[in-house]
């Protein structure tokens, strides 16, 4: 299986951060928005989808938010290996976390980002109707 990273795609910011990869991280990773993937194939819940950015290796084994843009770094090698190594370093793995949470509950206020981004996906199908 081809490793998948999967993103919010209803999300704005989480989009335009998505283009940046595919423009600009040469990973061998699918990337995806998980409203377009097919969850259980891959071993997902919307609800994991919904809390974090999500990364499911070719073995099917999955690493969520700051842990899945670490493995997604280190799929793309050179330079990006070295950053997503240092992401998976002990300190710097531990302060990820609380930054990435912080990001995630604020993306709506983050350049791209939209009021959409900050509503749950059940509150989001009652505004705009279910993309599924």
């Amino acid at each position: 299986m081809t490793p998948t990273f999967v993103y919010d795609g209803d999300c704005a910011f989480c989009t335009t951060c998505a283009e940046f990869i595919e423009r600009r991280i040469p990973t061998h990773a699918r990337v995806i928005p998980w409203q377009f993937a097919d969850l259980d194939a891959l071993g997902l819940s919307q609800e994991e989808c919904e809390e974090a950015v999500q990364w499911v290796a070719g073995d099917g084994a999955t690493a969520a938010g700051p842990d899945a843009i670490a493995l997604l770094l280190r799929d793309a090698g050179r330079a990006w290996e070295l950053a997503g190594g240092a992401l998976q370093l002990g300190p710097v793995r531990l302060a990820a976390w609380p930054v990435y949470r912080w990001v995630a509950e604020h993306r709506h206020l983050l350049p791209g980002g939209t009021a959409a981004c900050s509503l749950p996906q059940a509150q989001r199908d009652l505004l705009f109707g279910s993309q599924n």
